[in-house]
């Protein structure tokens, strides 16, 4: 495997999990505990710019 397949994987298998979760919430009528999804951009952000920053 690629070095860039192997760091992908545990985002793939993140999503999935949050995916199939946010499901179960759906499926039972339960308000999520996720923050907002402006949050989510924020966080979004942050690892975006941390990234740039690691590229010099």
């Amino acid at each position: 495997m690629a070095h860039q397949e192997l760091t992908s994987v545990p985002y793939v298998r993140a999503l999935c999990a949050g995916a199939l979760v946010g499901a179960l919430y759906a499926l039972l009528r339960v308000r999520s505990p996720a923050p907002p999804p402006v949050a989510l951009f924020g966080l979004l952000g942050m690892l975006l710019g941390q990234s740039l920053l690691e590229l010099r």
